[in-house]
């Protein structure tokens, strides 16, 4: 979990059947209930219920960004609602951004595999294990990052018309090429 800019921050991964479509459609778990991720927090059901709801009367949505970076939005979440998984979002990248390109091209190649989410924390409370529960989020933004904190939560994307420059391929392989050497030490 990391802050910046009084937003905290909770990393979840991918998962192995990851693929872009050339639409660039995404779509999986940003968080999942119940379980505790490596900075000791537990998000419980419903923690997003009425941040979600403001932002539906609001007519505003939940932000897609690049590693939590305002200045770099790079798609947009279509569909952001909680399950009884957890919070399950869906959305498109925009390949017509630059940024959007970029990171479609990593998410093929797989070397980016993470999802984070922006927050503040509204309510929360501490187990008897001595970990944090978050009962009441405010969610800013879900965003496509580098590293995940939250291993088990899952996402699926696919694409079916997005045209990537080669460079960008050959950077991406190059990322994933370095991330599994990196892992084989």
């Amino acid at each position: 979990m990391g802050t910046e800019n009084g937003l905290e921050h909770k990393f979840a991964r991918f998962g192995d059947a990851l693929s872009v479509s050339d639409d660039a459609l995404i779509q999986g778990y940003a968080s999942l209930f119940g379980q505790t991720d490596q900075g000791g927090d537990v998000v419980r059901k419903g923690a997003y219920e009425r941040s979600l709801s403001q932002l539906a009367h609001a007519g505003q949505r939940v932000k897609m960004l690049w590693q939590h970076d305002p200045a770099q939005p790079i798609g947009v979440w279509d569909e952001v609602r909680e399950d009884a998984n957890g919070l399950w979002v869906k959305g498109r990248i925009l390949d017509s951004t630059q940024k959007g390109r970029e990171a479609a091209a990593l998410i093929a190649a797989g070397a980016i595999d993470g999802l984070s989410i922006g927050y503040r924390t509204q309510k929360a409370s501490k187990t008897d294990k001595g970990h944090r529960l978050l009962t009441e989020l405010e969610l800013w933004e879900v965003s496509l990052v580098t590293f995940p904190m939250l291993p088990s939560a899952r996402v699926a994307a696919k694409a079916e018309n997005l045209e990537v420059e080669t460079t960008m391929r050959e950077l991406a392989a190059t990322f994933h090429s370095a991330r599994l050497e990196l892992a084989r030490r």
